[in-house]
């Protein structure tokens, strides 16, 4: 997790067709995410960004997936937040 002007960048490591959408922890240097949805057309990558969006309280259109759209590691970029509130809310270590 590093501030970015404006927001901040969060590596992530998501699990797609989980039971339930939530923080598991972390994968090695990423903050693990189960997602709730299959990862065919988007449905996983905007169910990811429905979540943080929720828990960080920024609307969706701050959240943007930066890199890893395809694969389970992922960067995302969220505007509106600065690196220890991101923490706080999402529950994840200090780095």
């Amino acid at each position: 997790m590093r501030e970015v002007p404006g927001g901040v960048e969060i590596d992530l490591w998501v699990q797609p067709r989980s039971s339930k959408t939530a923080v598991a922890g972390q994968q090695g240097d990423a903050i693990k995410i189960r997602v709730a949805a299959p990862p065919v057309e988007g449905k996983a990558n905007a169910e990811l960004v429905r979540f943080l969006a929720k828990q960080l309280g920024v609307p969706r259109s701050a959240v943007e997936v930066v890199r890893g759209e395809t694969g389970r590691r992922k960067t995302v970029r969220i505007a509106g937040v600065t690196a220890a509130d991101a923490q706080a809310r999402l529950g994840a270590p200090p780095r």
